[in-house]
């Protein structure tokens, strides 16, 4: 447990570029901004892409459900950064000219740079108020590069807490690494490229990594480069220093899924065991594709499923998703299930072995995976496939909760709501469904 121990202080140690005192009592981290992609947005069915996060906003969040840029009494929580110049008094005339608006301030977490001071604010305004009239009393007042984004509740968690939760979660389960790493820093676009040999290795990324305004680029534990992009809003330094703490951690800790698994009792008497799977498990999974038939393996790829090998290595990869596997007494591979961080959305795919199928192995692998994308924070989740594919139609249908049909170029695309009510209806695993360690 040493190497945990030391590298969670390291990642605390690196939270801020203020005064301990200050963060103690204030600071908050970016988070997520959720999923609201358009559907000509989607991409990939088999390998996923290289591609784990949302892609740049704007400025400001659309309002959600129930909720109108000017809501017309109560009050609204936003994030805001902007640029202050670095000077005696400058930040009392920009909290002075919030106060007059009676915006009140929650908590401020200061960033140090070269020239001016980014203060990033927790604010809890007038419902009537806009991010664009908010953005306009911070100018007046002073301020430069304004940004705001609508906040909720989660956003009052204090910045310690939130990264020691981070870590915890990227601890236990290689799968949390990007999703932890979106988390910490706000919308952003994260790939995973491939590793460079020779001398244009070390041009391309240092071992601590390169911070180049909106993008940065960290050394990924198995080799090659995590480049994580946030164009609307550039990166401080100590949002660096606390992703590359979180990177670190990950590559200290080495390969690791929860270990936690259930046995199934199907219909007709036989058990089957679920458990995660990695790449590891890919020369179980080629086997299983070897003993599909060509039907079977198109409508999972809609089409020549070609190289196998890359294939899997790209799906069973904690870096784009979590994979579960169903597996015989034998320990033979006869199902699999991907979670696939796709862009800022989710896709599930099921694959099920011919001899095994129409015993409900699809649906309680397909259970498992929406429960896991519902506990990461997911809106929706959304499988792509054929009007033909009725055990995969059937499945998402079993789930019991919204569904949405769409057709894109002779592509079915059904997309299953997520949120709190539709949850509380639905036939989910309730937990984790593979337990954790």
């Amino acid at each position: 447990m040493s190497d945990v121990t030391d590298a969670v202080a390291h990642l605390a140690g690196h939270g801020t570029a203020v005064p301990a005192m200050v963060l103690a009592s204030v600071g908050a981290l970016m988070v997520t901004a959720g999923l609201r992609s358009r559907w000509s947005r989607r991409h990939g069915h088999a390998p996923p892409a290289d591609d784990t996060g949302a892609r740049p906003p704007t400025d400001e969040r659309p309002a959600g459900p129930g909720q109108t840029e000017r809501e017309g009494g109560g009050s609204a929580l936003w994030r805001m950064r902007t640029t202050v110049r670095d000077e005696p008094g400058s930040l009392a005339e920009l909290c002075a000219a919030l106060a007059e608006r009676r915006i009140d301030i929650l908590s401020l977490q200061t960033h140090p740079l070269a020239e001016g001071t980014v203060d990033e604010f927790l604010l809890r305004a007038p419902g009537e108020l806009s991010g664009t009239e908010l953005a306009g009393v911070v100018t007046a007042a002073g301020g430069a590069r304004t940004w705001t984004e609508r906040a909720d509740a989660h956003d009052l968690v204090d910045a310690p807490t939130r990264v020691l939760g981070l870590a915890t979660r990227t601890a236990l389960d290689a799968a949390e690494l990007p999703l932890a790493l979106r988390q910490l820093l706000g919308r952003c676009t994260i790939r995973s490229l491939p590793a460079i040999t020779g001398a244009e290795a070390v041009e391309a990324v240092p071992p601590e990594g390169a911070l180049e305004d909106t993008v940065l680029r960290l050394r990924a534990p198995e080799g090659g480069v995590i480049s994580v992009e946030r164009p609307h809003l550039p990166f401080t330094p100590a949002e660096f220093a606390r992703a590359r703490a979180l990177v670190e951690l990950d590559a200290r800790l080495g390969p690791r899924i929860p270990r936690g698994r259930d046995v199934l009792t199907l219909a007709e008497g036989s058990d089957i065991t679920v458990r995660r799977a990695d790449t590891r498990d890919v020369p179980a999974a080629k086997a299983m594709h070897e003993r599909c038939s060509a039907l079977t393996l198109g409508l999972r790829y809609h089409g020549p499923v070609g190289d196998a090998d890359r294939y899997l290595g790209h799906l069973l990869s904690p870096r784009f998703g979590r994979t579960l596997a169903a597996q015989t007494a034998s320990g033979r591979i006869v199902g699999l299930g991907h979670l696939l961080w796709d862009g800022d959305e989710t896709e599930v795919a099921l694959l099920v072995e011919d001899a095994w199928q129409r015993r409900g192995i699809g649906g309680e692998l397909l259970g498992r995976l929406v429960a896991m994308a519902a506990e990461t924070g997911c809106e929706s989740v959304y499988a792509v496939t054929q009007a033909s594919n009725t055990g995969m139609v059937a499945a998402m249908r079993g789930l019991g909760l919204p569904l949405d049909y769409q057709i894109e170029e002779g592509t079915l695309v059904v997309t299953a709501r997520l949120d709190p009510s539709a949850r509380a209806a639905a036939h989910l695993p309730q937990g984790d469904p593979v337990g954790r360690e």
